[in-house]
């Protein structure tokens, strides 16, 4: 299968997917979201198979949505964007029995940071950085973010990060646990390579404990998943949303009201 915005390439039984949009920091538009979750269900029906690792092309990782596409004028549902879009590949992600490890080589941010969060694992070169950037456009958190970063910084961290949308650089993103790993950014493909083909040649048990973790939060993160997108949809709707938007668009600070 050919992709226009990722690439996909097999070796050692691990798939390498690398969002492709360099030019944009690997931002999300409808056809990425697409070729993700085609990429995703490739590998799982692919046998040989047995780790995904999802990296970005150039210096970034993904920096969430493509906000040029949310002008006032066509910026659409924001809950069914993200029913159709991205919920599909954060459930992809979690169902399957096959490790999804995240190389994250550069910023993560909004829709990007929640995606690598979902992934099981998370190496980082040490120039990464996280942001849950929602609340700089007067959004609420989506892509499973709210379930799972309380989960794995506590609810007092996870709220800091949420309310004030400041950056974590990398040796802090390993300290509070969102990242396993850090490495040089002079060797971080050799790092992330090493550890994608360590969890492929593991035993079948790794399947088995994804699993017994899934069983015990997948429905509670579907259920979320659905919430958020109820959520996003009035946030949507807000001239908070348009003004962080335009704010972003026109590289000011944004003038937010409350409306």
């Amino acid at each position: 299968m050919s992709y226009e915005t990722i690439l996909y390439e097999k070796q050692n039984r691990v798939a390498t997917i690398t969002l492709n949009r360099p030019q944009a920091l690997n931002a999300f538009v409808p056809e990425m979201n697409s070729e993700l979750l085609d990429a995703l269900k490739e590998g799982e029906r692919d046998e040989e198979i047995r780790c995904f690792m999802i990296t970005g092309a150039g210096r970034a990782f993904c920096s969430g949505q493509d906000l040029k596409g949310r002008t006032p004028g066509q910026k659409g549902s924001l809950g069914e964007s993200l029913r159709e879009k991205y919920n599909p590949i954060i459930r992809q992600i979690r169902r399957t029995e096959k490790i999804v490890l995240a190389a994250v080589n550069g910023v993560a941010a909004g829709a990007g940071c929640n995606l690598a969060l979902a992934c099981d694992l998370r190496i980082a070169s040490d120039e990464a950085k996280f942001i849950q950037a929602f609340v700089r456009v007067g959004l609420a958190p989506d892509s499973g973010g709210s379930f799972i970063l309380p989960r794995l910084v506590g609810f007092s961290k996870a709220l800091e990060l949420l309310l004030l949308g400041e950056a974590v650089d990398a040796k802090e993103a390993q300290r509070i646990g969102l990242v396993a790993k850090v490495a040089p950014a002079a060797e971080f493909a050799k790092a992330s390579r090493e550890m994608a083909e360590k969890l492929a040649r593991s035993p079948r048990s790794i399947g088995l404990i994804k699993r017994a973790v899934n069983h015990a939060i997948l429905p509670e993160l579907e259920s979320q998943l659905e919430y958020e997108a109820h959520l996003q949809e009035i946030a949507g709707r807000s001239a908070d949303f348009d003004e962080g938007v335009a704010a972003f668009l026109e590289k000011r600070q944004p003038v937010f009201k409350g409306e």
